[in-house]
C-alpha cells in the first residue's frame, strides 16, 4: 500500500490551503507515493510492465560462432590462389550445425545463423561462388569480411541487459527473451479506481437521449492514460452530484484500489462534493490548488490509507492534468522516479505566446521536426483540438510575451 511519512503529511498540510506551483505539486506526489512492491511474471505476460529487478543474461549471444550470411564455410588459409575449387562435404543449419570438419580443399554449405563447423574460420557468401554438384569454384578474392558473428558478440552470460525501472517495450522484450529469461520481476501494477462526477454526464452513445446530457469523455481518456502508465483499472463509476452517493462510492473506491482518481466536483460550487465525499475517510489534503493552466482545481491527498488525486472535469483540463500529475504518481508507485514521466524536450515555437500570469501555462500543440505549432482552440472543454495535439508546451509563470522561434520545453501527451 502507498504510505505517507509524518514529515510529508506535515509539509502537505501546510500546503493544502494555498495554491502551489507545478514543481511543488510533483515533489509532494514523489514524497507521498512509495513503491507497491513487485512480483515475478512469465515473460510472455510482461509486455508493458516495469522491471523491478535487472535482466541478466543466462546464455551467450550468439551461442557459438555463427554465419552472418548464406554461403560456404571455408578455411581462410585456402583463399590464396584463384580460381579456387573446393569440395562440399556437408551442410550446417541453424539449430543443427554440422559434424563435419573443414580440412584443406573442402568446405561446408552454411546458412545464416548456423554454427561454423570445426576447421572453418570464415564464410564466402553464395553470391561469390559457382556451385557444380559437390564442388564450388571461387573465381577471385572474396574480400576481407569474414561474415562470422563471434560467440558472445552481442552479450555474454552474466551481462546485465536491462536495468530495473525499464519499461518492457517490444525492444526490451526481445532482449529479455534473447537472454533466455522465461520470467522477470516486475513492479506491481497500481490498482486504480476512477470516479467521474457530474449530473450532466452520460455514457458515450447515450447522451443524445437528453439535450442536457454530455458524453463522459474525460473518464475514458484518463483511464487510457492511466493504463498506458502501468495502472490496472479495478473500478469505474459515473456519479451524480449527490453527496451521500458520492461518499458511498468513495468508500468502495478506497477499499478496492491503491489510488483513487476523481474527475470533476473540485471547484467551489454548491454541488462540488469531490473533497467532501472523502471527509468521512479522514481526508488529509496535501495540496488543493495548483498554479497551472489548465488544471488549477487539481488536488491530492490521502483517505482511508490510500492516495486520492482530484482532476478537473473538463476533458482537456482532465487529460492534461492527468499527464502532468497522474503519470508521475503512477511511476512513483512502481518504483520509478517521477521524472521518468516528465521527459521534457526542447521545441521551437512556430506560434508566438502572449505574456503569462502567475499560473504556469501548458499549451496544446502539434510537434513536427522539433517545431511546435500551438492549436488555435485552447479552451479547457476542447475535444477535437485535443485530439490534434501531441505535446504540451510549458510556459513559465510571470513570463513576458514569447516570440515565434523561441525554444521552450514540451512534453508528449
Amino acid at each position: 500500500m502507498a504510505r505517507l511519512g509524518a514529515v510529508d503529511v506535515k509539509r502537505g498540510a501546510a500546503n493544502s490551503g494555498r495554491m502551489i506551483s507545478f514543481d511543488e505539486a510533483v515533489a509532494i506526489i514523489a514524497s507521498a507515493a512509495e513503491p507497491l512492491g513487485s512480483e515475478p511474471v512469465p515473460l510472455a505476460e510482461a509486455a508493458g510492465r516495469m522491471l523491478a529487478a535487472p535482466v541478466v543474461a543466462v546464455i551467450d549471444s550468439p551461442r557459438a560462432n555463427v554465419s552472418a550470411m548464406d554461403g560456404y564455410a571455408v578455411r581462410g588459409a585456402d583463399l590464396a590462389e584463384f580460381p579456387l575449387r573446393l569440395s562440399v562435404i556437408g551442410q550446417s543449419l541453424p539449430g543443427l550445425g554440422s559434424d563435419k570438419i573443414v580440412s584443406p580443399g573442402t568446405c561446408v554449405r552454411i546458412f545464416t545463423g548456423a554454427p561454423l563447423p570445426g576447421g572453418a574460420d570464415r564464410i564466402v557468401i553464395q553470391e561469390q561462388v559457382r556451385r557444380e554438384d559437390d564442388a564450388i569454384t571461387i573465381d577471385g578474392p572474396p574480400g576481407s569480411k569474414s561474415w562470422v558473428r563471434p560467440r558472445g558478440a552481442d552479450f555474454r552470460a552474466g551481462d546485465t541487459l536491462l536495468q530495473s525501472g525499464r519499461r518492457l517495450d517490444p525492444a526490451a522484450l526481445i532482449a529479455a527473451a534473447g537472454a533466455d529469461c522465461g520470467e522477470v520481476e516486475v513492479a506491481l501494477r497500481p490498482r486504480l479506481s476512477l470516479l467521474g462526477t457530474g449530473d450532466e454526464l452520460a455514457e458515450p452513445g447515450q447522451a443524445r437521449a437528453s439535450a442536457l446530457a454530455v458524453p463522459d469523455s474525460a473518464s475514458l481518456g484518463v483511464a487510457a492514460l492511466a493504463e498506458r502508465w502501468g495502472s490496472h483499472i479495478v473500478g469505474s463509476a459515473r456519479l451524480r452530484d449527490e453527496l451521500e452517493t458520492m461518499r458511498a462510492a468513495a468508500g468502495d473506491a478506497v477499499n478496492g484500489g491503491d489510488v483513487v482518481v476523481v474527475t470533476g466536483g473540485a471547484s467551489v460550487g454548491e454541488r462540488d462534493f469531490a473533497k467532501a465525499a472523502f471527509e468521512p475517510l479522514g481526508l488529509e489534503l496535501l495540496f488543493s490548488k495548483v498554479a497551472i493552466r489548465p488544471g488549477m482545481p487539481a488536488w491530492f491527498g490521502r483517505a482511508g490509507g490510500k492516495l486520492v488525486l482530484g482532476l478537473p472535469g473538463n476533458p482537456t483540463s482532465a487529460l492534461v492534468t492527468a499527464r502532468l500529475l497522474l503519470a508521475p504518481l503512477l511511476c512513483a508507485l512502481q518504483g520509478r522516479p517521477t521524472a521518468a514521466a516528465l521527459g521534457w524536450e526542447p521545441a521551437r515555437l512556430e506560434t508566438p505566446l502572449p505574456p503569462c500570469d502567475h499560473r504556469e501555462t501548458f499549451h496544446r500543440a502539434s510537434l513536427s521536426g522539433g517545431s511546435a505549432s500551438l492549436l488555435g482552440f485552447q479552451e479547457s472543454h476542447a475535444q477535437k483540438a485535443l485530439a490534434d495535439a501531441d505535446v504540451i508546451v510549458r510556459q513559465a509563470a510571470n513570463s513576458a510575451a514569447t516570440p515565434a522561434g523561441k525554444t521552450l520545453q514540451a512534453l508528449r501527451l
